[in-house]
Order: structure tokens, then C-alpha cells, then sequence
């Protein structure tokens, strides 16, 4: 949809605002409100159910009987790698220190006032340091045009109602790729502890209805009656890296394998942007990732993080394991690596990891918990057409998600330009803000 320019422009003097409306103003932000960081409040203050919502830098955090506000006003993340994000709390609430609570000055629409802070980017303006954060005296100086009242409440309400139904569809889109990516984690799961279903194996001139056993696991159930179960450490080797990222003048150069290429890629291959360091040579013989190996996080922030797998599909010379990673090396004449990937996805096998994993704060999951897990193991030509089986749907799956994270990002790509394009003057919506 078009939506016309205003009639008439003028010069605003602000690089980034161009020509205004006629009839608009251009003001420093601290005169049309008042900014100032909320209250500090202990998490031993709140819970997750009470009378007086609680407000941190990303939204809401939980309830507490006490309230630092009462009114309509705008939120603006003050701290942390989301600083500069906008959120509004109306009626009673407590506002903490990691948020700006702006109030709106006279004449001034809160949800206006709300979308022009979007619109501004603000994480922009944070200061460099380990932890992000908004220096409110450099908000406040930078500028905005004002239109008068009854033209704000016109792009507030024109906004409230379009970003509406576009976060609809967007959150239609988001339900669906939940929905694909559980359709996905059921489908290996399934896979690596039943077998291919009955089309799949006849085309891979398998049996199409094997005869089940009870596994001996209770967890695991019922398997295919010739299938085994065995402990990892029977069928894979199994070490942990604690090769160092600080690079030394005495050792060669090589390029690591780390906990976030493993955990955003299923597959390890040199072609990945992988950090470059360097090693001594007795850890390049030791660490170095061999075809067919599988990668596992060993230790993390949150606990269902424990053993991410990855799959090494390519190698070379120089390219090794990090640390909070452990390798897992299979005896090909008894376990593929392509079938441990997908055992090591299934929650069906992966909830012993962890299950075994130790820590408070950060979790780390012990290298002979690695080697006590069971699982399911077919013969290995088996094994093959499992693994191929899956890389095939999982694939057709994965491009789905794709298609839709893609039309998600055009919406919200679109969302933002209408919103820059509304509260700057570039459209006219007065005539569409009861449309």
C-alpha cells in the first residue's frame, strides 16, 4: 500500500530528519520529555505472579506488590546488548534501573512519542563497554520534529493499527516455524530409535516393518529387534580440547573450531569463518577434527545447550577443536559419524547429556557422562540410509524455516520503514488513521 506525501516541505536543519511537513517543529528531545533511569530492585522482590508489573531493560521481568509509576509512559532499555529497545507500561509498575522511563511532556502523545524513539535507533548512541549502555544526557540532546497534537494521536493510532496486523502475521509466521522445527526434532528422533518409516527403507531395500523389542532402557522403549544398544565409549572415542584462543609466536598457525560455530551450524567444514589462532604442534596432532567426527558443546549458560552436535563434513590440516568443545571420534567398522549427528539431535538420546551436566551458573558436562550414554545402533549400512534419510527431509524442512524467517524479516523490515516514513513527515496518514 502508497500512502501521499504531505502538501508542503521545509527544511528541518537535521541531517537525518530532511525536509519536514510545514506546520511541524524540530525540538531537542529534552523539551518535549523528561528521561530518567528507573529503581533498583533485587530479584528476591519479585515474582513471577503479583499486583504491580515489573519492568527491566527487555520488557517485562515479573511482579512485585511495590510500584514506582503510575501513568502511560515509554521504556527505553538502558543496559545490555538490546539497549535502546522500546517497550510502553501503563497503570502501576515498577520500572528498574536498567530502564529509561520517559514521560511525555505537554502535548505530547506517549505512544507518539513512543515510535519516534523507535524510529531512532537508539542502541546507536550507546557507549562502548563490556556492558552497553545509554547515557541519557546524549538522547536527550538529539532532535525530533513535532507535529501538532491532533496530527500525533492521527500517526499513533495509524501505527498502533498497521504494526498490529503486521505483528499478527508475524507471529503467524513464528508459530509456523515452531511448528516445522518440532515436526523436525520428532522425525529424528523417531528415525534413529524406530527406523525409516516403511516408504523410506523399501526404497533403501530394507525391511519396511521391522519387528520390535523392548530396548532394556526405560527411556528409550521398544527398538528394532536387530538393532543393539551400546554405551558411546564402546563405539567412539571421546576427548575434550583445551586448546588456548590467545595466538604465541613459537606455535603454527590454525584455525579453531568453537562453541558458537558448532552451535549455529550443523556441519564443520573449513569454509566456515573460523577463528585463526595458533598452536603448538603436539595439539595439532591431538585436537586436530578428522572427517566423519562429531563436535558437542560441553559446557554452557543454560542447560539444554549441553551437547549441541555438529557434524564434520570436511576438514584440513589446520583446523582444530576448541575449548568448551569435546570430539567424538566413531569407530567407523561399528558407528557412523552421519548417524551419531542425528542420535546426538534426538531429544530421545541427547536428555542423558543433560541430564549429567553439573553447575549453578554455567553448566559443564563431565567427559566420562560422554562415554557412559547409550544408544541405539543399527548395522551400519542401516546406520547410512538412516542418516541419508534424514539429511534429505531435514533439508526440505530446514528450507521451509528458511522461506519463512525470509518473509519475517521483509515484514519487519517494512514495519520499521513505515514507521521512520510516518512519525518523520515522509507520508500523510492523517486520513488513513481510522481507516
Amino acid at each position: 500500500m502508497t500512502y501521499p506525501p504531505y502538501p508542503e516541505y521545509k527544511s528541518s536543519g537535521v541531517g537525518w530528519l530532511g525536509d519536514v511537513p510545514v506546520g511541524w517543529e524540530v525540538k531537542l528531545l529534552r523539551y518535549v520529555s523528561y528521561m530518567k533511569a528507573g529503581q533498583g530492585i533485587t530479584v528476591d522482590m519479585f515474582d513471577e505472579e503479583g499486583e504491580n508489573p515489573v519492568y527491566g531493560g527487555n520488557g517485562l521481568r515479573g511482579y512485585t506488590s511495590g510500584f514506582t509509576h503510575e501513568g502511560d509512559y515509554v521504556l527505553i532499555g538502558r543496559q545490555g546488548a538490546l539497549c535502546g529497545n522500546i517497550n510502553y507500561a501503563e497503570g502501576r509498575f515498577w520500572a528498574s534501573e536498567h530502564a529509561v522511563v520517559v514521560t511525555p511532556g505537554a502535548n505530547i502523545h506517549v505512544h507518539w512519542l513512543g515510535e519516534v524513539l523507535r524510529s531512532m535507533n537508539l542502541n546507536q548512541y550507546s557507549i562502548a563497554a563490556a556492558q552497553p549502555g545509554l547515557a541519557i544526557d546524549n538522547i536527550k540532546s538529539l532532535y525530533v520534529a513535532v507535529p501538532p497534537p491532533p496530527e500525533q494521536h492521527a500517526i499513533a493510532d495509524f501505527l498502533d493499527r498497521q504494526t498490529g496486523r503486521i505483528d499478527t502475521l508475524i507471529t503467524k509466521r513464528r508459530v509456523l516455524i515452531e511448528r516445522l522445527k518440532e515436526k523436525r526434532s520428532s522425525l529424528i528422533s523417531r528415525t534413529v530409535t524406530r527406523g525409516l518409516p516403511p516408504d523410506a527403507a523399501r526404497a533403501a531395500g530394507l525391511d519396511p516393518h521391522l519387528p520390535l523389542r523392548h530396548s532394556g532402557v526405560e527411556w528409550l522403549g521398544d527398538v528394532p529387534e536387530h538393532w543393539e544398544v551400546k554405551r558411546l565409549k564402546i563405539t567412539a572415542n571421546t576427548w575434550t580440547s583445551n586448546v588456548d584462543k590467545v595466538p604465541s609466536e613459537d606455535e603454527l598457525p590454525v584455525r579453531l573450531c568453537n562453541y558458537t560455530d558448532v552451535y549455529y551450524n550443523d556441519h564443520i567444514h573449513p569454509g566456515l569463518e573460523l577463528m585463526e589462532t595458533t598452536a603448538t604442534a603436539e595439539e595439532i596432532q591431538r585436537f586436530r577434527l578428522h572427517l566423519g567426527d562429531v563436535v558437542i558443546t560441553k559446557d554452557s549458560e543454560e542447560w539444554d545447550d549441553i551437547a549441541v552436535p555438529a557434524l564434520v563434513t570436511e576438514t584440513a590440516p589446520d583446523l582444530l577443536c576448541g575449548y568448551h568443545l569435546a570430539i567424538i571420534r566413531p569407530n567407523l567398522r561399528k558407528l557412523l559419524g552421519a548417524f551419531l549427528f542425528r542420535a546426538l539431535q534426538s531429544s530421545a538420546v541427547n536428555h542423558q547429556f543433560q541430564i549429567a551436566a553439573t553447575g549453578v551458573t554455567r553448566y559443564g558436562l563431565p567427559k566420562s557422562a560422554i562415554g557412559e550414554a547409550l544408544l541405539p545402533l543399527p548395522p551400519v549400512d542401516e546406520q547410512r540410509a538412516i542418516a541419508d534419510f534424514l539429511d534429505r527431509q531435514t533439508a526440505k524442512i530446514d528450507r521451509m524455516v528458511s522461506l519463512e524467517e525470509a518473509v519475517i524479516d521483509r515484514l519487519q523490515e517494512y514495519r520499521s520503514a513505515l514507521i521512520t516514513a510516518a512519525v518523520t513527515g515522509k507520508i500523510d496518514v492523517r486520513e488513513r488513521a481510522e481507516v
